[in-house]
C-alpha cells in the first residue's frame, strides 16, 4: 500500500517523497487510518518500525484541516522519555510539516537547557509541543503555559517512561490538559503497569500490535564470550582490532564507568567517546551527531540510547555490562541489524553474571554457545553457593520476649 492510499494531503505526500520514503511500514498502515478517524490508539511495535511517523503524519493531517487565526495554540502534546528522542520527534514534525499551507511551529522542551527561553518560545505560540516528562512538569509548575487547546495527547516509548517514575506524574499531567481529547500511546512492550496507565488515559483505545515478519534478532549474529571482569577492556580492544569492528556501540552499567573506559580507549588511540545523562545538552547533541556521522567509531553509553533513536549503520553492539532485564537486552542489541542489514551483538559474561544471562536467554527464547578467546580465557572458579543455617522450629522469639529483652537492655 503506497502513502497515497492513506488519505494524506498533497503537502504531506510531497514532504514524505522528499524525505525518501515510498511505502508505509506495517505500523503506519495500521495506525494512520485510526488516528485520522479520531480514535484513541494503543500501539505496540518494536523500535525501528516507524512508530514516530505513524503519529506525526496523521496528527499533522488533522492539524492542517483546522482553520485557525491569530497566534498558534498548542494542539498536539507529545511526551517522551529522553531528550534525544524529543529532539528527533520535533525534527520529524518539522520535516513532514514543511509544505503545510500554514507554517508549522514546533517547540521542544528538555532538561539541560534554559527553562526561561523555553517558556518564551511556548508563549510566542506553537502548534506542537514535544517534551520530556520531567521538564514538561517543570514548565507546567510555572503556570505560564496554556494547554486548554490540546486536542491530541501522545506518549512515545511509553514503557521506558515507567523507569522514570512517570506513573506518579501522569495524574498531574492529565489534570492540566482537556478531558476531551484524542490519546495515542506507543510502546515496544506493555507490562501491567503500562496497561494501568493506558486505562487512565483512555477508556476504549484501539489496540494495535505489529509483529515483525522476522524476529528483531533475525539479522543479528549473537555471541557470548566468557571473560574475567578485569580483562573485558583488553578483550574489547582485541576484538575491535582483530575483527575490524567499525561503528560500535558499547553498553555500560553506569555513567562513571562510561567516562572512565572512554578515556582509557582514547589513550590507546581509539576514536571513542562517552554518552550519558550527566553530559550537558550541547555535548550530548554533538557526541550523538558525531557518532551518526561516523566521526566517532566507538560510543560508550548507558541505556540512555538503547531504543527510540534513529542511528543507522551500527555494525556491532557490545554488552560490556549485562542489562538488568531480558527485554532491555532485546532493545540494546536491536540497535544493530536494522533496515535489512546484518549486525553483531556480543555479551561479556563471567561466573557472577552467568546465571543472569541464562535468564536473559530463557526470556528471549534463545540459546547461545559460550566462547572463549585465547589470552582472555575465564580463569578461577565459580563461587560456591553458601546456604545459611536452617531456622529452628519453635525457637523464634515472641513479641513478648523481644519486648522484655528491650526493657532489660534499657533499664
Amino acid at each position: 500500500m503506497p502513502f497515497t492510499k492513506l488519505k494524506l494531503s498533497n503537502s504531506l505526500l510531497k514532504a514524505i517523497k522528499k524525505a525518501g520514503f515510498t511505502d508505509p511500514t506495517p505500523i503506519q498502515q495500521a495506525v494512520i487510518p485510526h488516528v485520522l478517524r479520531g480514535d484513541d490508539v494503543m500501539a505496540r511495535a518494536q523500535t525501528g518500525t516507524g512508530k514516530s511517523a505513524s503519529f506525526v503524519l496523521p496528527s499533522l493531517e488533522l492539524l492542517s484541516q483546522r482553520k485557525t487565526e491569530g497566534k498558534e495554540k498548542i494542539r498536539i502534546l507529545v511526551l517522551t522519555p529522553t531528550r534525544e528522542l524529543t529532539l528527533q520527534i520535533s525534527q520529524a514534525y518539522k520535516t513532514f510539516g514543511e509544505y503545510l499551507a500554514r507554517p508549522l511551529k514546533v517547540v521542544s522542551i528538555i532538561g539541560g537547557e534554559g527553562i526561561g527561553q523555553q517558556l518564551f518560545d511556548i508563549q510566542q505560540g506553537c502548534d506542537v509541543l514535544v517534551a520530556t516528562s520531567g521538564r514538561f512538569l517543570d514548565v507546567l509548575s510555572k503556570k505560564q503555559m496554556n494547554l486548554s487547546h490540546v486536542e491530541l495527547f501522545i506518549l512515545d516509548e511509553a514503557d521506558k517512561m515507567l523507569d522514570l517514575g512517570f506513573a506518579e506524574e501522569l495524574e498531574v499531567i492529565l489534570q492540566a490538559i482537556p478531558h476531551t481529547r484524542q490519546n495515542l500511546m506507543f510502546s515496544a512492550t506493555y507490562p501491567p503497569k503500562m496497561l494501568q496507565i493506558a486505562k487512565r488515559m483512555s477508556e476504549n483505545p484501539i489496540s494495535i500490535s505489529i509483529e515483525s515478519e522476522e524476529t528483531p534478532l533475525a539479522k543479528i549474529t549473537q555471541r557470548v564470550i566468557e571473560v574475567n571482569q578485569e580483562n573485558r577492556a583488553p578483550l574489547l580492544r582485541h576484538l575491535i582490532k582483530e575483527e575490524k569492528l567499525k561503528q560500535t556501540l558499547v553498553f555500560m552499567a553506569n555513567k562513571r564507568a562510561t567516562d572512565n573506559i572512554a578515556m582509557k580507549f582514547k589513550k590507546h588511540g581509539f576514536n571513542a567517546q562517552s554518552f550519558h545523562g550527566d553530559l550537558d545538552q550541547e555535548e550530548r547533541n554533538f557526541t550523538l551527531q558525531a557518532f551518526k556521522n561516523k566521526e566517532i567509531n566507538i560510543l560508550f553509553t548507558t541505556d540512555l540510547i538503547s531504543r527510540g533513536l534513529h542511528i543507522e549503520d551500527i555494525d556491532c553492539v557490545i554488552n560490556f555490562d549485562l542489562p538488568r532485564s531480558p527485554s532491555e537486552y532485546i532493545h540494546r542489541i536491536g540497535r544493530t541489524g536494522r533496515a535489512g542489514k546484518s549486525g553483531i551483538a556480543i555479551s561479556f559474561i563471567d561466573y557472577e553474571s552467568a546465571q543472569h544471562f541464562k535468564l536473559i536467554e530463557k526470556r528471549a527464547n534463545i540459546s547461545l554457545k559460550r566462547e572463549s578467546i585465547e589470552s582472555f580465557k575465564l580463569t578461577g572458579e565459580a563461587p560456591k553457593k553458601v546456604k545459611g543455617p536452617a531456622p529452628l522450629k519453635g525457637k523464634k522469639k515472641s513479641k513478648k520476649d523481644k519486648r522484655r529483652e528491650l526493657e532489660k537492655k534499657n533499664s
